[in-house]
């Protein structure tokens, strides 16, 4: 019996204990003081010369400014395209368009078309990731239910185009 009391007090008192520790900072204030990683483990930033149309390699970034090469990323404007990005069912790549930093549209300009499953995941999932990235305004976005290659690629693409950016 004594035994089991010790236990139970012990239990008890741990528990209160974890429920009293507080973190030193708030965690939603942490994530937003710090900056987004600049891509998934693995992902390079650097561009390398494409290949051709199987896109094993990425393309080189064609970014342009609209307002005549300003930069920085409260005034980066212009469109810039993201490296493609090889999932198991195809290819996936972006570009987007920023007007003083903010990403005004995202563009598929290549998705998985080679099955009509494929296609049709893409044309259900594209428009869904395309609203994410506008409302986040960023490429951290939720995958698509369904559609998580495409998602990762699209994500991926987005992320490379941003960084070649220098948003």
């Amino acid at each position: 019996m004594h035994k089991a009391a010790v236990t139970a007090v012990s239990t008890v008192a741990g528990i209160v204990l974890l429920l009293s520790l507080k973190p030193h900072r708030d965690p939603a204030a942490a994530m937003a003081e710090s900056p987004p990683p600049a891509g998934p483990p693995g992902a390079s930033s650097s561009p390398s010369p494409g290949t051709g149309p199987s896109g094993a390699s990425s393309p080189a970034p064609t970014g342009h400014s609209s307002s005549g090469g300003t930069s920085g990323t409260s005034g980066t404007s212009g469109t810039y395209t993201g490296d493609v990005s090889d999932t198991a069912y195809g290819p996936v790549q972006v570009s987007v368009t920023l007007s003083h930093g903010r990403i005004t549209a995202v563009k598929a300009l290549r998705t998985p078309s080679d099955r009509p499953r494929s296609q049709q995941i893409a044309a259900d999932s594209v428009p869904r990731l395309t609203q994410e990235a506008l409302s986040a305004q960023n490429a951290h976005i939720d995958a698509v239910s369904g559609a998580t290659y495409t998602s990762e690629g699209y994500t991926r693409s987005l992320q490379s185009a941003l960084d070649h950016a220098g948003v």
